[in-house]
């Protein structure tokens, strides 16, 4: 782009824009002509893909409409009254849910036989269902199966079914459920509204019937789609075209997603193309009137562009000397935009010079308290260890459990976490699960400083428990609960407590060790609060109470 530069002169802007406006409109008037040459096979081409995606459009339809049929199956098969074996009271209550729509239910046994019907009321006589084939193969193969259209025996209309087939254990209740659908309620799902006039759309089954039309054609229900058109849909979704009658139709076509059915949209090609000459006739009239006005227009907004460039130019410079500088208002909508930016990026930058030593400021403190929290940490582990990769082991364990709690403060800017997400992500890290542990209480915001403790904290009891106490069997587990108490001065107290059951019997430590320090020492000195641990022969049981003030944020309740 360098080298070309050389090949504009230095001119105005106005003059630059009558350039382009002649640039830009001469070839636009090249083009058309050539699309006038090219129009009939473009608009062609362009037909057959809009065809194949108005069939897409409407497949999609369907998928939606059998896949909520198919989560209405499942949820029905895991209703209690089923599983119970109260088919009326399953009844009563699948009928009350599906309401007055044109979905109905039926349960079956594995020879067809109807055993309820929500189309008439519970204990009516009930014949073999119509569609065993569906039946047969849903048990055969397990899965879940739309049928193809037929006439329904109790419907006494067009109907297709979709078959779940039901766990052994509800052999006493039945083998299958069927959800069956009326075809012709389904109409609005094929609208045309999308196609051109004169053109219709089609849902059709796995032995080329209709199940429900709509358009010009409008093909009923259960009758064989057209063969020349059948013959045609090769492959899931393209476009062909065929010339029947003398007239030259267009056919789209595409699945029905993972179900054996397949939607077509078909017409004449001529609907589709009637208003195209007179369309693009128009465009070249345009082009040509717009070429002059273009040009007057341009001339008039050179002017006031050269005067909002020079004002925006002056703001900029002033910026530039370290100046806050109020926006100067142009004629020039964009200009104006670009204005308002340049004034708010002048204070933009003084708060950032401002933040940028605040950050700084807070970084150094931060560090310096992390960098505390790890030497201590360091020495209390070397006084009871006495092999370096035993310390290596134990260092590394708890720095990691420390950098996942910074590393979640940093996410959230240090402006602190949940309770309960400070305790799922130690635990999660130690035991692997939090399957065996239960959590209890109304959530809060904890600040950086309870979030860096407390992540000590319960890493210190998840691992004491995985070594020796209830996680260190299958059938132990560990409720951790906390409550607010209002104290009798008027403050706010948090009680937490760590309860084991179901581990081996415990047997309070002969020494106190460095994961001892940690959740009774340094847990109280951390909050300022007290710490109670019983060695209670149903499990370890740890309590502490301190001030609510010392563990959750005050921004989570608007306080500053």
């Amino acid at each position: 782009m360098g080298r070309l530069s050389r090949f504009f002169p230095t001119a105005s802007i106005g003059a630059y824009l009558v350039a382009m406006a002649i640039l830009a409109t001469l070839p636009l008037l090249g083009f058309v002509i050539f699309l006038l040459w090219q129009l009939e096979r473009s608009e062609y081409e362009a037909l057959r893909q809009e065809a194949a995606q108005d069939a897409q459009t409407i497949g999609r339809n369907f998928e939606r409409k059998l896949a909520d049929m198919e989560t209405t199956l499942r949820l029905l098969a895991g209703a209690a009254e089923l599983n119970a074996g109260d088919l009326r009271a399953f009844h009563q209550r699948t009928a009350s849910s599906l309401g007055t729509g044109s979905l109905y239910v039926l349960l079956v046994d594995k020879e067809g036989n109807q055993k309820l019907n929500t189309r008439v009321p519970f204990g009516v006589p009930l014949q073999r269902m119509t569609d065993l084939k569906t039946l047969n193969a849903v048990l055969a193969s397990g899965n879940i199966e739309a049928s193809g259209i037929f006439f329904g025996a109790t419907s006494r209309q067009w109907v297709f079914n979709v078959v779940k087939p039901l766990s052994p254990r509800l052999s006493a209740s039945g083998a299958a459920l069927v959800l069956t659908q009326n075809a012709g309620d389904l109409v609005s799902l094929t609208s045309t509204d999308i196609l051109p006039p004169a053109w219709s759309a089609a849902v059709i089954d796995v032995d080329n019937k209709v199940i429900v039309s709509s358009g010009s054609d409008n093909i009923p229900s259960g009758d064989q789609f057209p063969e020349h058109l059948v013959k045609l849909m090769v492959g899931s979704n393209q476009s062909a075209v065929t010339d029947h009658g003398g007239q030259e139709t267009m056919l789209g076509y595409a699945r029905v997603g993972d179900w054996p059915w397949r939607v077509a949209v078909w017409g004449p090609v001529s609907t589709a193309q009637a208003s195209l000459a007179s369309t693009w006739q128009s465009l070249i009239y345009g082009s040509l009137a717009l070429l002059a006005v273009s040009l007057g227009i341009v001339l008039v907004a050179a002017q006031q562009l050269r005067r909002s460039i020079r004002q925006i130019a002056n703001m900029a410079g002033r910026i530039g000397q370290g100046e806050i500088v109020s926006p100067e208002m142009t004629k020039v909508t964009e200009a104006n935009q670009v204005a308002i930016a340049l004034s708010n990026a002048s204070f933009d930058r003084a708060q950032s010079e401002e933040r940028i030593h605040f950050i700084l400021q807070e970084l150094v403190h931060r560090t310096k308290n992390i960098l505390s929290l790890v030497q201590a940490m360091l020495r209390q582990l070397a006084r009871g260890t006495d092999s370096v990769d035993e310390l290596q082991k134990a260092v590394s364990g708890r720095l990691s459990g420390l950098a996942q709690s910074i590393e979640a403060l940093a996410k959230q800017q240090w402006g602190g976490i949940p309770l309960s997400t400070v305790i799922e992500l130690q635990l999660s890290a130690v035991v692997g699960s939090m399957s065996r542990i239960e959590t209890r209480g109304e959530d809060l915001l904890a600040n950086a400083n309870a979030v860096q403790n407390l992540g000590l904290i319960f890493y210190e009891l998840a691992t004491n428990s995985v070594k020796y106490g209830a996680l260190s069997v299958a059938e132990g587990r560990v409720l951790i609960e906390w409550v607010v108490i209002d104290g009798e001065d008027g403050a706010r107290n948090l009680q937490l407590r760590w309860i084991e059951a179901g581990g081996p019997p415990v047997v309070k430590p002969s020494r106190q060790g460095f994961g001892t320090t940690v959740i009774e020492r340094h847990a109280a000195s951390a909050f300022g609060g007290r710490v109670v641990i019983d060695f209670e022969d149903t499990g370890l049981r740890w309590t502490l109470s301190a001030p609510l003030s010392a563990i959750e944020n005050p921004q989570a309740h608007g306080e500053h």
